[in-house]
């Protein structure tokens, strides 16, 4: 997960089209000749992207864009620690 890479996505895309790219990239990891590092880097992006969809939502409940975009990496932060 990086954060900057999420901010970027939000603010340059809209949900519906994040929505499509995970669903094509959902779509080619099922791919059976994929590698571990390229499906390292499928997770690595999807990640990233779902990051960017809840980080819109938050944003679009009123919440501003540095704290929903805070809230959520404490949110990832809180679920690796335990």
């Amino acid at each position: 997960m990086k954060l900057p890479v999420i901010r970027h996505i939000q603010r340059n895309n809209s949900i519906a089209q994040i929505e499509s790219c995970v669903e094509v990239l959902e779509s080619f990891s099922e791919y059976n000749r994929i590698t571990e590092e390229e499906m390292d880097v499928i997770g690595e992006l999807i990640t990233n992207l779902c990051g960017a969809v809840e980080v819109h939502k938050m944003i679009a409940d009123g919440m501003p864009e540095r704290d929903a975009a805070n809230t959520f990496a404490q949110k990832v932060l809180g679920s690796i620690d335990r």
